[in-house]
């Protein structure tokens, strides 16, 4: 066969394959995207949900932020365990059963009456979530290589942006219009109807995740086979070792410390925003709502915007260190335009334009280094140590707020998490597989 024809064949699978994968995030995306964004919505709604629910029921800021955080203590213990039984049991099984239970739990935070209540439904919701990120994660590595990774965890990702930016109206909206129907209280509307979505997701992800590429009836026998091939081949190219291996792994822990550098500044500003701008003069929740908004729209241009460059040959370092500097200076600069409330949208929506960006981004790492049962673990395990800031962040947030009457200091706090996850990721060594041209879906 002549050089021309092998290019020929060359390009012809690479179409092929391309037209796959394409078929493939077309069937799966879009479904565990509205998934991952009623995930976020049940998490953020009890920002929301504050605004009026500390005076319905005489609790103070600091309770709100202990209960805020109970979500993450119950979530941490129960994470890799439970992405454990996800890969014994199957994702779509347990991804249902996840979705099921914490619809559940977060419609059932309504009938909260007291401090003990709420820290016991809110670790509660952690418990039922826990694994259904680094579930979904570790599923997709089942249907794509690495190097189409980057864009579909982006565009899966892009949820946590969305939703923030549609939880704001939306919870304004029902808090300002439901609070007299039913003799129920605005933000107990707050919650039931923003929870049992997840209900409704759940039953059907039981029956429309595939289990594997072999048994998905949506895709012809050839497609199987040249799916199977490719994950088969590109698993083998990653680490397969042993739970106590990924445990004491060094490069699991640095990980961790990139991720809770996110999670430190992410969660301290989700649960705080609405109260934020909030103080700074805005009384309608309507309008509170649709001013919040706007960085979350921020972010979601951003995570798109930054999949593709920062998915491809050498850029995962950069792309991550860049982030990270652009998110701490937005954070670094909020405070001095505290009394000024468009600059300080400006600057928070740089802050987490960087801060979203980077998330899609850090996932090549760790599906690129891990395959198998490790992959399981140590992604369930970098998610779980990313997550404990979310205990920390807004009982510390509520504590210096009461303190000293301001967030400044807070802001400050997350300016230097951004700064260590840069200086983090610069020590950090990429790994092999990644350095190569990943082609787009």
């Amino acid at each position: 066969m002549g050089t021309g024809a092998v290019e020929n064949e060359l390009a012809f699978v690479h179409q092929t394959d391309e037209a796959l994968y394409r078929k493939v995030a077309r069937r799966l995306i879009p479904f565990l995207f509205i998934c991952y964004l009623i995930a976020q919505v049940d998490r953020m709604n009890i920002g929301f949900a504050k605004l009026t629910m500390l005076s319905d029921l005489g609790l103070s800021e600091v309770v709100y932020g202990i209960g805020a955080g109970a979500f993450f203590v119950g979530y941490v213990l129960f994470e890799v365990p439970s992405n454990l039984m996800l890969k014994r049991v199957g994702a779509h099984l347990w991804i249902g059963r996840i979705m099921i239970t914490w619809g559940l739990l977060a419609a059932a935070t309504m009938f909260v009456t007291s401090a003990r209540t709420f820290y016991l439904v809110r670790f509660l919701l952690g418990v039922a979530e826990a694994g259904f990120f680094p579930g979904v994660i570790y599923y997709l590595t089942d249907w794509f290589t690495a190097a189409q990774r980057t864009r579909v965890t982006a565009t899966f990702m892009t949820a946590i942006a969305v939703s923030g930016v549609v939880v704001g109206p939306i919870s304004g909206l029902i808090l300002q219009k439901m609070g007299s129907i039913g003799n129920l209280h605005g933000w107990q509307w707050l919650f039931l109807l923003e929870g049992l979505p997840a209900v409704v997701l759940g039953i059907t992800a039981i029956w429309f995740l595939a289990p594997s590429p072999e048994v998905a009836n949506w895709l012809t026998e050839e497609e199987k086979r040249r799916l199977a091939s490719a994950i088969a081949a590109d698993h083998a190219k990653a680490s397969d070792v042993s739970l106590s291996g990924v445990i004491t792994s060094g490069r699991v822990w640095m990980l961790s410390l990139i991720y809770g550098c996110y999670g430190l500044a992410f969660f301290g500003f989700v649960f705080w925003l609405p109260t934020i701008v909030h103080l700074a003069g805005v009384t309608r929740p309507l309008n509170i709502g649709l001013i919040t908004a706007i960085p979350w729209t921020a972010g979601a241009i951003t995570m798109v915007l930054a999949a593709g460059p920062g998915g491809r040959a050498g850029n995962v370092r950069r792309a991550l260190i860049i982030l990270a500097l652009a998110s701490a200076t937005g954070w670094g600069l909020s405070p001095l335009a505290a009394s000024n409330l468009p600059v300080a949208i400006i600057l928070l929506s740089l802050a987490m334009g960087g801060l979203m960006g980077s998330m899609p981004v850090f996932w090549n790492l760790p599906t690129a280094m891990f395959r198998g049962t490790s992959s399981a673990a140590a992604i369930a395990m970098i998610t779980a140590l990313g997550n404990l800031p979310g205990f920390l962040s807004p009982y510390l947030v509520a504590w210096i707020k009461q303190k000293t009457g301001s967030f400044d200091v807070p802001m400050y706090a997350f300016a230097g998490a951004m700064t260590l996850a840069a200086l983090a990721v610069s020590a950090l060594k990429t790994p092999q597989i990644l350095v190569r041209q990943s082609p787009e879906i």
